[in-house]
């Protein structure tokens, strides 16, 4: 099955350096590109794409304000920002206009095509260093909340071993601390495909959809450390 995609960038050369990196899987089709933001809307109603990567720093409409306007007219449109920026104010303000990634554009080719997957099956993708970023900020404001530091205090760490294998939740805690796929192999000396499967067995035994949705469970829980 293809998965159609839209790209909108207004820097032709990364334009055309994302899609090189697309077409190099045989499952995507990339079916139209656009260099700025107010094309969104006249792209996904005559193409009709399972994905939009929208550039966020664009000069008349940027990425935010084109994803805001093209989810009001097609609510169920999947898109992926990508940025320069790994701010959770980026961040956050982009996943409330209605977008399902983020990407920064320092991301390795793997993290694009596993984004646009995971974001094309319904769940959402966030580059690893911008998921650290939001669970830091996250305890910070529940401990504002709280008005204590209980929540920033150690606290003991309960590994999920009734759940994960030890090898699984040492790649849980690389996952909580912003690891991409490779920094996680170099760090356990293990190989990226070795990764993927542990991050795959790991999504299916916590009954999650993506790596997001697995870092904000483990933190709730008490499983990793927030370092």
């Amino acid at each position: 099955m293809t998965t159609k995609i839209v790209i909108i960038d207004d820097h032709q050369l990364f334009r055309e350096g994302v899609k090189r990196i697309l077409d190099f899987e045989p499952s995507f089709e990339v079916v139209a590109e656009g260099d700025d933001g107010s094309e969104a809307v006249e792209l996904v109603e005559k193409y009709q794409p399972d994905v939009v990567i929208m550039d966020i720093n664009m000069p008349n409409t940027n990425g935010v304000e084109a994803t805001a306007e093209l989810i009001e007219n097609y609510p169920d449109s999947k898109v992926i920002i990508l940025s320069i920026h790994d701010d959770e104010n980026y961040v956050t303000h982009a996943l409330k206009t209605g977008a399902t990634g983020y990407l920064l554009k320092e991301m390795d080719a793997d993290a694009l095509i596993e984004a646009v997957k995971v974001v094309a099956e319904g769940g959402s993708y966030l580059h690893p260093r911008v998921t650290h970023n939001l669970v830091k900020e996250y305890r910070r404001l529940s401990s504002e909340e709280s008005g204590s530091d209980k929540y920033i205090s150690p606290v003991e760490i309960r590994r999920p071993l009734h759940l994960l294998t030890r090898r699984e939740c040492e790649v849980l805690q690389l996952l909580a601390d912003g690891k991409s796929n490779r920094g996680i192999g170099e760090a356990l000396f293990i190989s990226e495909k070795t990764v993927k499967n542990h991050v795959s067995n790991i999504l299916q035994k916590m009954n999650v959809n993506d790596r997001t949705q697995a870092v904000v469970v483990a933190i709730k829980n008490g499983w990793v450390e927030v370092r």
